[in-house]
């Protein structure tokens, strides 16, 4: 199981300069990838975003690459040979058109090609960064695998204590039941009128039929068994475990508005929230 919460960052120096990739990547119902890349670099994108693809499958992810080439330190050189050119075309520009027009040093500077920069590789640049991105995926990859296990110790601590507060209504059912049918013969003794044995018998069977939550807690027990055999399965089970909180939530509240007792509303409460826990937690998962 991985979570889809997760950073990582890889710094480098090569002999053609300096990378930093940095990689987050949030919970995204699908696989969204945005990419903040140097013009220089924008060829590595199509490789990088294959890469991802293979190796994730959800989450929104964001890629930032900085580089920096080593001859920026080293400072620029200026072509000598070009600044006469446009020295001498200037000079005739002057000749013609008169005083007070000549190109200042700024100007020349900024003409194309006045300042020269050291050549690089193009492709080992590249091949550099795609380098420092692997190993920079290799760590959001790990980060998200032990989120990942975290996130299975939090839900399986839960779906054990949903399993407790369903032991706990089967063992109370009895004890309730009872309690109910005291309780109705207690208050016709009051009321000092006659009770029906037989009808009596049945009002305490439609009460019950309407109390009835056996189907209810079956169900919970197999959603209970499905969960735990989801979070050991491999690859992305995100949306299928989403799909069972919904289940196993929409079971709790047909329990709650079953109850007719206090002590199954409060564990059905307990349910809600212990369903609600998970559901919060799942969203994060691949």
């Amino acid at each position: 199981m991985h979570s889809m919460t997760a950073f990582a960052r890889t710094d480098l120096q090569t002999e053609v300069g300096s990378f930093t990739w940095e990689i987050r990547s949030v919970n995204s119902r699908y696989l969204e990838l945005h990419f903040r890349l140097p013009d220089t670099l924008r060829g590595v994108e199509a490789q990088v975003r294959e890469v991802l693809r293979h190796k994730l499958q959800r989450g929104k992810v964001e890629c930032s690459l900085k580089f920096t080439p080593h001859f920026q330190s080293q400072g620029m050189s200026v072509n000598e040979a070009l600044v006469n050119q446009l020295n001498g075309a200037a000079d005739h520009v002057h000749s013609l058109i008169g005083p007070g027009n000549a190109l200042n040093a700024l100007e020349i500077l900024k003409w194309p090609g006045v300042l020269e920069q050291p050549s690089l590789d193009s492709k080992a640049i590249e091949q550099d960064a795609l380098s420092v991105f692997d190993e920079t995926l290799k760590q959001l990859i790990e980060m998200r695998e032990r989120e990942g296990a975290a996130l299975e110790q939090f839900i399986s601590q839960r779906l054990s204590a949903i399993e407790e507060q369903v032991a706990k209504v089967n063992d109370l059912l009895p004890q309730i039941i009872s309690a109910q049918r005291a309780s109705l013969l207690s208050k016709l003794s009051e009321l000092k009128q006659q009770v029906d044995a037989e009808r009596f018998e049945q009002e305490m069977v439609i009460l019950l039929n309407k109390a009835d939550v056996d189907e209810e807690l079956d169900r919970l027990k197999a959603h209970l068994a499905e969960v735990m055999r989801i979070l050991k399965q491999k690859g992305a089970v995100g949306r299928r475990l989403d799909f069972m909180m919904q289940e196993l939530n929409r079971e709790a509240n047909t329990l709650s508005s079953k109850s007719i007792s206090h002590l199954t509303t409060q564990i059905a409460v307990e349910l809600k929230v212990l369903i609600e826990q998970m559901r919060e937690q799942v969203q994060n998962i691949e």
